[in-house]
């Protein structure tokens, strides 16, 4: 018998004689209303805990052994949350801060995309993957995560795959896979020998019916770009397990994909909860996987159903069922304990049998030093002049009194209104930056490297106003670029300068003297602060544009410029 089998022979028999009595299990959680997602019921009794697990439901109590009692008083017992799909950078956090502000929200695991981070490496692509990974069992959630499918070499993705907790590849980059780049077939070669998965993102807003077979074909098993009802009866019959996301700036979206879940009366089983990309603030204000239950449960959907959207549903897309998702012997024991299944309060958390959050405050977490990830700036913007940043019309009226120029919109309904040609007026040769009675800011997008001409993009922005001064950010992957928002070109040259010194930063500045800065040392995606730091240095931020005149809701500026850069990648406004 080799050293695995005795070891699973120990477990058996120590099981056994916790059963009858003779061996003492860990805990012991009583008085509670336990959900059983199999059966879509809930009924009351009491959960019995050994090794991280879940022994037994309501044991015999007048023979059971336990090293601990824990009185539930009532409490209804649900499966720990699980995010279907998380971009770990799009939170600023590194992997033990964003537990701070996650796990409290009930959210016992994540399936993490790291393809942002991974490129932002380049040729340290591997290494980072192996920091980022550092000791990630210690983390109080549990982590999965994926290779990256497209914004990095071919030869990061083989390596990554063969690390863990990976378990397969991450979204492939639609512009590439539907042109046949010889890069997504090894990619999908090398996971598909292992038998791992592969995460969808489909493009259904930009690909034909004929090309959108080919994901499902080579056995992407889920999709997380759906945007509309259209698009969600094409993704479920696709065979996909379909991922309906909350992040930043989408919250008009998600509305109108619940609503389509509701009148059309699609079978929840095909469907798992996501945020994709989500800050800091919203987790900390607004919440995570349990304020999405919640808003499930408002706009028609069943407490239960949505709860098993954001637990046993995503658990089984993943195989994973007989580990987690749902409150029966052999899973583990992630456990969260809340007064209501339609607005989700998450009281007390548990992780593996283990309280690890109560009342909002994370009571244990992993000490984990990712300072050997941060990297200092290597300038390109030393040639770069404010006449680079003017406006320049892409076309002038006859009579010469209106130009029209783009129009970016933060959140841009999704992605469907992101950017507009309008026209606006002209006054001695300059575009004002007014459209329908309403006055915006101006907004350049910098590539930070150029070979030759450097590519810049320059038009009005919706979503940040700032009367004087300028904000700018930078983001790296998969090309470096900044985007600065502000009135005059100078100042915006000036602020976004001042960004280049570093890997990564947001930084406002006005009459060009910094106002405030907030680094983002981490290959230029990620900040190395806590949480309290880290929502801090976001408020300074806001704090320096308000009394510039900023008006700003919702999330806070860094977050909604840093969401600026998917939509321009989306769009190719990066080249």
């Amino acid at each position: 018998m080799n050293q695995a089998e005795r070891d699973h022979l120990e477990k058996v028999h120590a099981i056994f004689d916790i059963l009858n009595g003779s061996k003492e299990a860990d805990l012991l959680m009583k008085n509670l209303n336990i959900l059983d997602v199999h059966g879509e019921t809930v009924y009351q009794g009491s959960i019995l805990i050994y090794d991280k697990r879940i022994v037994a439901l309501n044991p015999d109590e007048s023979i059971v052994k336990v090293k601990e009692v824990f009185d539930g008083h009532g409490l209804y017992a649900i499966p720990g949350l699980i995010d279907a799909h998380l971009h770990f950078e799009s939170q600023l956090a590194n992997p033990t801060a964003l537990a701070e502000a996650m796990v409290p929200c009930g959210t016992t695991t994540i399936y993490a995309e790291c393809l942002d981070l991974l490129s932002a490496a380049g040729e340290n692509g591997v290494q980072a993957a192996k920091d980022l990974f550092k000791d990630y069992d210690k983390l109080p959630y549990r982590l999965y995560a994926f290779a990256p499918g497209k914004k990095t070499a071919a030869s990061v993705t083989k390596a990554v795959l063969d690390m863990e907790p990976v378990i397969g590849l991450g979204e492939f980059e639609h512009f590439t896979y539907s042109s046949g780049n010889e890069d997504d077939f090894h990619k999908a070669a090398w996971v598909r020998a292992r038998g791992g998965f592969i995460n969808g993102h489909w493009g259904v807003t930009a690909l034909s019916d004929m090309v959108l077979n080919y994901l499902p074909a080579i056995g992407v098993s889920n999709n997380h770009d759906v945007w509309n009802v259209d698009d969600i009866e094409k993704s479920i019959r696709y065979g996909f397990a379909t991922q309906i996301k909350f992040g930043v700036g989408s919250s008009e979206v998600i509305k109108t994909l619940l609503r389509a879940i509701v009148d059309r009366k699609f079978p929840t089983d095909n469907f798992m909860l996501c945020t994709d990309n989500i800050s800091i603030e919203r987790l900390q204000k607004m919440g995570h996987m349990d304020w999405i239950i919640s808003l499930c449960a408002e706009m028609g959907i069943s407490p239960i159903k949505a709860i098993k959207m954001a637990s046993y549903n995503t658990a089984k897309s993943f195989h994973m069922e007989d580990q987690i998702g749902s409150l029966t012997p052999g899973r583990f024991a992630d456990i969260v304990l809340t007064d209501s299944l339609s607005k989700i309060n998450p009281l007390y958390v548990f992780k593996d049998g283990e309280l690890i959050a109560k009342d909002k405050k994370l009571l244990k977490n992993a000490e984990i030093d990712y300072s050997t990830m941060c990297t200092e700036g290597i300038r390109g913007l030393d040639d770069l002049t404010p006449e680079q940043l003017d406006i320049v019309p892409l076309e002038v009226s006859a009579d010469g009194k209106q130009a029209k120029v783009y129009l970016f919109d933060v959140y841009g309904r999704g992605h469907a209104k992101f950017y507009q040609e309008i026209w606006v007026p002209i006054q001695d040769g300059k575009v004002v930056p007014e459209y329908e009675g309403e006055k915006f800011s101006r907004l350049s997008v910098i590539q930070r490297y150029a070979d030759g001409t450097r590519h810049v993009i320059n038009g009005l922005f919706k979503g940040v106003y700032v009367e004087r001064g300028a904000v700018a950010t930078f983001w790296p992957a998969p090309t470096p670029y900044f985007v600065v928002v502000g009135q005059e070109s100078e100042e915006m040259c000036y602020c976004v300068k001042e960004v280049d010194q570093y890997s990564g930063a947001c930084i406002v500045t006005e009459n060009q003297i910094k106002q405030s800065i907030m680094p983002l040392e981490i290959y230029g995606v990620m900040a190395n602060m806590t949480v309290d730091e880290l929502t801090s240095s976001a408020a300074a931020i806001d704090a320096a544009l308000e009394k510039m005149g900023n008006r700003n809701e919702g999330e806070p500026v860094v977050n909604k410029l840093l969401s600026l850069f998917i939509s321009l990648h989306r769009f190719r406004f990066m080249e």
